[in-house]
């Protein structure tokens, strides 16, 4: 099902979107990765598949397989056909179960998609990677690899369900991160930071992206209140 789908998919990104493709043989053929992407737009999920021909499995909302009526069920059958996961995010023991199937599917020699931000950027910037994925990685021991796509947040930003034509996207696969130098340390938090930053310095090299250091959660609030995130945090770290 995942493959039908996929190629269902790749016919019309391929030819409206032109996808520029870079760093495919950094993905191993087999056994388990991490493909760690940054985030501007629900389409990131549908394009990143796209570009290759292992299955990637992605931690999903619990929402979307539970959904009511026809149209809950067209989305529990869509994002089950992609190899996605449902999982709890409020927090708390659901976090816990969440890197726990994560770590799974890893061991399981699987690719796992995660997106290091925790949620969408609310304006195109790169924020700060949370953790999560940084302890998956070091807990299974396997390479993380950073993906960087381009130009998806002008094609269907946050709150935009039709997506715009006109530009080219870019899905770049940067050199693979071993994690072998933490092995048994998936609950250092000085190694899941030190892990995760490496990471968004990829994400930054491979797709230009401002950077800005604080999560896209508080970004989202400020951005909300008409302030510019970047300017609020280089005023709050020169305050420090």
């Amino acid at each position: 099902m995942y493959q039908v789908i996929r190629m269902m998919f790749a016919w019309p990104v391929t030819r409206l979107w032109w996808p520029k493709i870079r760093g495919r043989k950094n993905v191993p053929a087999r056994g388990g990765a991490l493909i760690a992407g940054n985030h501007v737009s629900f389409s990131d999920s549908i394009f990143v598949p796209v570009a290759l021909r292992r299955m990637i499995t992605f931690l999903a909302k619990q929402e979307y397989f539970v959904r009511p009526g026809f149209l809950g069920k067209l989305s529990k059958w869509f994002f089950s056909g992609v190899g996605q996961v449902p999982v709890d995010r409020s927090g708390g023991r659901s976090a816990e179960a969440a890197i726990r199937t994560g770590v799974d599917v890893l061991k399981r020699g699987r690719l796992l998609g995660i997106y290091p931000e925790g949620t969408r950027s609310p304006d195109g910037r790169l924020y700060r990677g949370r953790t999560g994925a940084a302890r998956m990685a070091i807990e299974a021991q396997v390479p993380v690899i950073p993906v960087a796509v381009t130009n998806t947040f002008w094609i269907q930003p946050t709150g935009q369900l039709r997506p715009r034509l006109g530009r080219r996207i870019g899905i770049y696969f940067g050199e693979p991160i071993e994690t072998t130098k933490w092995a048994g340390r998936h609950s250092d938090p000085a190694a899941m930071r030190e892990l995760t930053d490496m990471v968004m310095k990829a994400l930054q090299e491979l797709g230009g992206q401002e950077y800005v250091n604080i999560y896209a959660t508080k970004a989202k609030e400020l951005i909300k209140e008409g302030i510019d995130t970047a300017q609020w945090a280089r005023e709050h770290k020169s305050a420090e």
